[in-house]
């Protein structure tokens, strides 16, 4: 095959102005305005108002680029687009050659007759999807998120990124552009079309690969061979080669003692190469694909219980809880995210012992790097179709015909990937009332069902068929699936199966003691809001701007009860704060305190629970939202949390003041169990320290079991609820392998003193910046920065710290800051007001 890589500079210009600026391929309309200074930093304070108009106009990509004859010669000849946003016209030579109404599709159109040898000239327009969607919303309006508060009315109709329209996290910023890869290709012989590998499980743990084949222009007059090669770390392990009788082949063979991958803190992530030769009768490799895959099964298990039917993942045929977080686009442009910072965010994930990813439905389906990374990292892969919070026009075939092809040309692309467990039609069109319905602006139930029940469905399991389809998150699959029961309760949070989004803390402002009372099986969404890093914040602000009620910072808050359910949450656990500065890091610790709330108590209960995913992981702007890593990529206290409550081994308690009593927990994910002192303190606020339970406990096996019932009446009588916290830990030998908190009342009421905080520094014999913490007095948390140097990681931050505990941390990169010592700052809870 013959290749002309389009990718590189082209001329960006406004439809109908005459002014061209550079524009850069992959990329968008907003990245490259902002590359050429005509416009300015879009998250800068209320930049965004004043940037609508680049989403209401046309726009053009045009450029020159040479051919050979070769080329013109060839049988085919196609422009290979893989992804056009959105509504694009392109031109070759004045030709217009291919419409396309679709950022998800990959285009491929035959430029045969309009390509010429020497120099082509192409353009491609892309016209506002503005005009259309109120064509359609007046013809036949649907229900769309956010009503025209926090999104566009109507972007439901457009099959493009719904959150460039705005979400209650991200800004209104509609772009467009050639915004993933775009060449010339052109073959006159047989090509691989389609490349499919099953793998087979059977005795003696050996596995049957077989790699199904489909070649395009078969010529039965020309003899080929289909050559198939699998290699593990550069070694060739097995070759099977067939020869090409038609346009559908298979090449299989065993692989007797495979690698098996496994999710991140269960094993290995072993990864193994099939490479697919087409070969002329004279050996001459006519084309070929190579593929980066995983030996393993990755399950759904749904089996009838005590508690009703289970929801869990299971890798080779090993139950596991699955610890993550949501992922929404990276940036607002997608072009904009480097590998470095894609890797960042995934590893970011991994090493806060996460071991799942839930790509959500009002995003992208992400680049081949980011599946590539989560096939190395470990992280399985909840995908969503891209279909979030609104009723779709599943009533033209059109629509579903368009869709169709969208599901087809993602589920070929990314099915191979080791780490993708699960498809998953949409999000959360089940959930909200206005979806579904006999009502003005309402998706019909039947036409809800032909997309989501049927559609999807069949193309998952003719494109993929390895795979579970689930049509939706959040999903009950018993019962009336967008209704109400008996008591008012949403069928669809049914806590007896399937999965659920649990917004009751937050949206419905219940206390953080409302987790516990929540005993669904597994749950993908649930979150809580903060600000993010004060450096972050300084990023989009001036400094009059820097307090949270300021137009600027309510700009950069899109929740509609955002700030006021931060401040009000925060009061109702801790003391009011002192300044913005102050404020911001109560919220990270808030949001912190809320997650690891709940988490705690899904994994005390496994295995009834069976996965905790957060909303969310990153951000696609500088925002208050719920994620914990900020759009800067600066982790938020709620990360640094992330590492303790998803650690493998997890120590907790739940507090029984009728009884005065607290329940101790071992949690634990690994099947080998470990032999670990529980220890508890009784830490007075006036510094005392008492041991009051010192015991060897195994840890249970892939559960979790209380090991004790611990009275806490004699010290409970003499110091009162207000006066001490118990902090638990569990040791091997003398490495802390988990530690907590727990408490008779909430912090704003305990009776803390100001404790004085000493650091020690130190290094390893790596090199690392080790730094000792020690205190006088119980914090309830303890945070640490380098002045002058934001993004540095520690290995433990925003933690609590006891006396004659102290916390040893490793700075997790070198800082730029010379004078390290002078520079460490130590604040606490007590700082704050």
């Amino acid at each position: 095959m013959r290749k002309v890589d389009l990718n590189g500079e082209w001329t960006l210009a406004q439809v109908g102005r005459s002014k061209e600026i550079k524009g850069t391929v992959p990329g968008c309309v907003h990245a490259d305005l902002i590359a050429a200074g005509e416009i300015d930093d879009p998250y800068y304070r209320d930049n965004e108002d004043h940037l609508q108009w680049i989403g209401e106009v046309d726009w053009v990509y045009s450029r020159s680029f040479e051919v050979s004859s070769e080329i013109v010669e060839c049988d085919t000849v196609l422009l290979d687009c893989e992804g056009l946003d959105t509504f694009a016209e392109i031109r070759l030579n004045g030709v217009e050659i291919a419409k396309t109404d679709n950022m998800f599709r990959h285009w491929k159109v035959d430029t045969k007759n309009a390509l010429k040898a020497g120099t082509n000239d192409i353009s491609i327009i892309f016209r506002s999807t503005y005009p259309y969607i109120k064509q359609k919303q007046e013809e036949h309006p649907l229900h769309c998120v956010g009503r025209g508060e926090t999104t566009v009315d109507g972007s439901n109709w457009v099959r493009k990124e719904q959150c460039n329209y705005g979400w209650d996290w991200g800004p209104i910023l509609v772009t467009c552009g050639i915004w993933r890869s775009i060449s010339v290709q052109a073959w006159s012989h047989a090509k691989i079309g389609d490349l499919k590998i099953e793998q087979s499980h059977i005795d003696d743990g050996k596995v049957r690969m077989l790699s199904k084949v489909g070649v395009t222009d078969f010529d039965a007059g020309s003899p080929a061979t289909l050559e198939c090669t699998l290699s593990y770390n550069g070694d060739v392990l097995n070759t099977n080669a067939v020869r090409v009788d038609g346009d559908e082949l298979e090449v299989d063979f065993v692989v007797d003692q495979p690698q098996l991958w496994w999710p991140a803190g269960t094993g290995a992530q072993p990864l193994y190469d099939i490479e697919v030769k087409l070969l002329s009768s004279d050996g001459e490799c006519l084309d070929s694909q190579r593929k980066r895959i995983g030996i393993r099964r990755l399950e759904l298990i749904r089996e009838t219980d005590e508690w009703g039917e289970s929801f869990v993942f299971r890798a080779n045929g090993r139950d596991f809880f699955a610890k993550g977080a949501n992922w929404i686009p990276a940036d607002t442009f997608d072009a904009r995210v480097t590998s470095e910072q894609l890797r960042d965010l995934l590893v970011s994930a991994v090493d806060a012992n996460m071991n799942c990813i839930r790509v959500w439905g009002g995003g992208l389906y992400e680049r081949d790097e980011f599946y590539d990374l989560c096939d190395e990292l470990g992280l399985v892969v909840w995908q969503d179709f891209m279909f979030a919070c609104s009723a779709y026009p599943a009533h033209e075939k059109s629509f579903l015909e368009n869709v169709r092809q969208e599901a087809i040309d993602n589920v070929k692309r990314l099915r191979h990937h080791a780490s993708i467990i699960l498809w998953c039609g949409n999000n959360e069109l089940e959930q909200i009332d206005p979806v579904i319905g006999d009502g003005e602006r309402q998706m019909r139930w039947h036409h809800y069902s032909e997309l989501f029940d049927k559609l999807l469905k069949e193309v998952v399991d003719s494109c993929d068929g390895e795979r579970t389809y689930w049509p939706s998150s959040e999903h009950s699959p018993v019962g009336n699936r967008v209704g109400y029961d008996e008591d008012g309760k949403k069928c669809s949070q049914d806590p007896r199966w399937g999965d659920a989004h649990l917004w009751d803390v937050w949206h419905g402002r219940e206390p953080f003691e409302w987790y516990r009372g929540s005993y669904h099986r597994f749950c993908s969404e649930f979150g809580f809001q903060s600000f993010p890093h004060p450096a972050t914040v300084e990023s989009y602000t001036k400094e009059s701007d820097r307090n949270i009620t300021s137009y600027v910072m309510e700009r950069h808050q899109r929740s509609p009860i955002g700030n006021s359910a931060i401040i009000n949450y925060m009061l109702d656990w801790f003391r009011l704060p002192v300044g913005y500065e102050n404020t911001v890091w109560l919220s990270q610790i808030l949001q912190g305190f809320a997650i690891k709330y709940a988490v705690e108590h899904w994994r005390r209960n496994m295995p009834r629970c069976m996965g905790a995913v957060y909303w969310q992981l990153n951000d696609c702007w500088p925002v208050a939202s719920w994620a914990s890593i900020d759009s800067h990529y600066r982790w938020k206290a709620l990360h640094y949390a992330a590492r303790k409550f998803f650690a493998p081994v997890l120590i907790s308690g739940v507090e029984k003041p009728e009884s005065k009593s607290v329940e101790i927990h071992l949690t634990s994910d690994e099947v080998e169990q470990q032999e670990l002192r529980v220890e508890a303190y009784w830490c007075c606020m006036n510094g005392d320290v008492e041991l009051v339970y010192k015991e060897t406990e195994r840890t249970p096996r892939n559960g979790s079991r209380r090991v004790t019932d611990l009275d806490l009446s004699a010290v409970l009588e003499r110091d009162g609820p207000r006066g001490g916290l118990l902090y638990l830990k569990a040791l091997s030998g003398e490495e802390v392998i988990t530690d907590n908190l727990v408490y008779f009342a909430k912090p704003k009421h305990l009776d803390f003193g100001k404790p004085e905080i000493t650091t020690e520094l130190s290094s390893n014999d790596a090199g690392d910046s080790i730094l000792t913490v020690s205190t006088d007095k119980p914090s309830f948390c303890v945070w640490l920065g380098i002045e002058g140097d934001p993004d540095v990681r520690w290995s433990d931050n925003f933690f609590p710290l006891m006396p004659g505990h102290p916390v040893v941390v490793r700075m997790g990169e070198s800082s730029k800051v010379e004078d390290l010592k002078t520079a460490i700052v130590v604040k606490d809870l007590t700082d704050t007001h």
